[in-house]
């Protein structure tokens, strides 16, 4: 089965916003605002088989996710 790619939107220490792959050491993009770097997250989630975008406010707390591409319901097992 395809692993799931996670991508972050998150505030970045410059006052713009960050669009980083869960556990990648860097971010995959940097925006001036946050619209754009859910834009980027989106895009890059649709292209995967299996996708997420978790969308982060300024303070850090998750505020919503995305989940894209064929995730088989129920499990199988």
């Amino acid at each position: 089965m395809t692993k799931r790619k996670t991508y972050h939107v998150t505030p970045g220490t410059d006052g713009g916003w960050k669009v980083k792959e869960e556990k990648a050491s860097r971010a995959s993009s940097s925006h001036d605002t946050k619209a754009e770097a859910v834009d980027r997250a989106k895009e890059l989630a649709k292209n995967q088989d299996l996708g997420q975008v978790v969308i982060h406010k300024q303070d850090g707390t998750i505020q919503t996710e995305h989940t894209y591409g064929k995730d088989p319901y129920p499990p199988k097992g």
